[in-house]
């Protein structure tokens, strides 16, 4: 069997439904078989990041890899931002790279470049991934294929990247690759941490006010279902971070809100006053609790990670416990089966009275569209998307501040890596992942320049994504940053940037469009999205949002968590 022929084969048997791929003369021998050999679906983009981040969305909603192809050279580099991606927000992904033949490889040459278009993409990519293989000899390829769908998902999912030269592609290899796709078994060692549950048992009943945050790793284990359990059984409070928005439905009793640099206010103040936090898949990162950790290091932290290296990294003395989210839910129910927990009910009190008070609806001062009573709008008059992405900047943190998000819905958006340009793409790895039913693309005008290409890939693949474009003609959060320590100088966010009018270039990829300016507006313009003419078509809507629009609430950077911009103001630039 042909080397491609069997990698095209392998990623059937592992029950691949599509790749992602933007076309290059090193890997058309994949694609071909692909094309010939299997039912897979060939999705092309326009640009390997945009390959990359499909795969990503992919990985995220099915939990099986993305996996997305790209040729030697350009190709390759062009899919490390969507490497980076997956990398640091915690999803399984493939990356194949062609590569020029074996004697086009420079070696141990002292030069800088044997083949045309060669390029050392393993050593570029290994940062940014969990392995990096470079395929010497056809029959390495049964076990790194093997080997790279274990390490995907196993422990902290993460991206593996396969590079294969072109002449080993074309080679001959006897191997059965349906076999080989299921004949290891990789069962998760039990881990004990029965003493860390009592532990934690006895640290719960004895709290006054103690709350949970829950983080991306509690989406990256498929662990909602068990996350519901344990907050039914200990009647906590929830806060989450930006990248677990969806492990709770919005209308859950105990939901609090979203916290970090951006959080609802009275979520982020409902965190600082808690005398107990439990910390479930999320790293306490510099975003999430703000500059001043010492304010948390007199309280009684559980930390739940299955990297033990992330406990006790920035915030210090945290009680540990090693494993997996679903895990960690799971065992704590069987060990507290017989144990009641009474609902701590003035804390609960407190909390409803500070989101009384600290509404995100009047958090900012505007003109125009408010964007985060947009935000509310949107997401009440959009039952039918199954998934919402937001993209990197201002209407990201609208987004997080304001989704009313069920149950049957996800979110989806670029974490760690923060990378603009990510929601577009999303989208169709999203769409393809959900069956091609409908999801919500929240974009900055920005964002929306840096892939904007994908709008034919959504023509072509007639996908129902409707995009929302909340323009405000300018970088906002940049711009915002500039108000907060440059003195209001706007390089390069104002100064020499420039938008066009989406609504026009939608219609130019025959997409129908809209532009609104009046929140008088909106409902109808949402509602038009839905109809029955437009429900099944991708749609892009324009919201135009008044430039000097801020983002609030904000922390105010060099206090604790629980002081919030514009009421006080940051002590020190924030470094992130």
């Amino acid at each position: 069997m042909k080397v491609s022929d069997y990698i095209a084969k392998f990623l059937e048997a592992k029950k691949i439904d599509y790749v992602f791929e933007l076309s290059g003369g090193m890997i058309t021998n994949i694609l071909d078989s692909l094309n010939q050999t299997t039912k897979i679906n060939i999705i092309s983009m326009h640009h390997e990041q945009s390959a990359a981040f499909a795969a990503d969305a992919y990985g995220r909603i099915t939990g099986k890899p993305g996996v997305a192809l790209a040729t030697s050279g350009p190709g390759a580099t062009n899919l490390i931002t969507g490497i980076g991606s997956c990398y640091f927000d915690s999803v399984p992904g493939i990356f194949i790279t062609g590569q020029v033949n074996r004697h086009e490889l420079k070696g141990e040459k002292q030069i800088r470049q044997l083949g045309f278009q060669e390029t050392d993409i393993v050593s570029i990519a290994k940062p940014l991934t969990k392995k990096c293989y470079q395929i010497k000899d056809a029959k390495e390829i049964p076990l790194v294929f093997k080997e790279a769908f274990h390490i995907v998902s196993q422990d902290r999912p993460g991206p593996v990247l396969i590079d294969i030269p072109m002449d080993i592609q074309r080679a001959q290899i006897d191997s059965d690759p349906y076999k080989d796709a299921t004949e290891i078994d990789f069962t998760k060692c039990k881990v004990n941490i029965d003493t860390q549950i009592n532990n934690l048992i006895n640290s719960i009943r004895v709290s006054k006010s103690p709350i949970i945050i829950v983080g991306r790793g509690v989406k990256a284990s498929f662990a909602s279902k068990e996350l519901n359990e344990f907050l039914t059984k200990t009647k906590i409070p929830v806060v989450t971070s930006l990248l677990a928005l969806d492990a709770i439905s919005y209308n859950h009793p105990q939901r609090v809100g979203f916290i970090g640099s951006y959080g609802n206010r009275w979520a982020n103040i409902a965190f600082g006053e808690s005398d107990l936090i439990i910390a479930v898949g999320s790293r306490l990162d510099i975003r999430q609790t703000g500059a001043d950790t010492v304010f948390f290091e007199n309280r009684e932290i559980y930390h739940v990670d299955c990297n033990e290296n992330e406990i006790s990294n920035r915030i210090k003395n945290c009680i540990p416990i090693v494993c997996d989210a679903k895990v960690f839910f799971s065992e704590f129910i069987s060990i507290s089966k017989n144990i009641e927990f009474e609902a701590k009910a003035n804390w609960i009190t407190y909390i409803s009275n500070l989101k009384t008070k600290w509404p995100d609806t009047k958090e900012l001062d505007c003109v125009g569209i408010n964007p985060n009573k947009f935000i509310h709008l949107l997401s009440s008059c959009s039952h039918d998307s199954l998934s919402f992405l937001a993209d990197v900047g201002s209407h990201q943190m609208w987004a997080a501040q304001s989704l009313e998000i069920n149950t049957n819905q996800t979110f989806l958006t670029s974490g760690g890596m923060g990378a603009m340009g990510f929601a577009l793409p999303a989208a169709i790895g999203a769409c393809f992942a959900l069956n091609k039913k409908p999801v919500v693309a929240i974009i900055g005008d920005g964002c929306m320049q840096i892939n904007i290409q994908e709008l034919q890939t959504i023509v072509r693949n007639k996908l129902p994504i409707k995009i929302v474009v909340l323009n405000n003609e300018n970088l906002g959060m940049i711009r915002q940053f500039q108000d907060s320590y440059f003195e209001s100088r706007y390089q390069s966010t104002c100064w020499g940037y420039s938008a066009p009018n989406f609504e026009f270039i939608a219609l130019a990829y025959q997409i129908k469009a809209k532009t609104i300016s009046n929140y008088d507006d909106a409902e109808n313009a949402i509602k038009w999205m839905w109809n029955s003419e437009n429900k099944d078509n991708p749609v892009l809507l324009q919201v135009m949002i008044d430039s000097k629009t801020n983002t609030y609430p904000k922390i105010a950077f060099g206090k604790p968590i629980t002081e919030m911009e514009p009421h006080s103001k940051p002590t020190e630039m924030e470094g992130t």
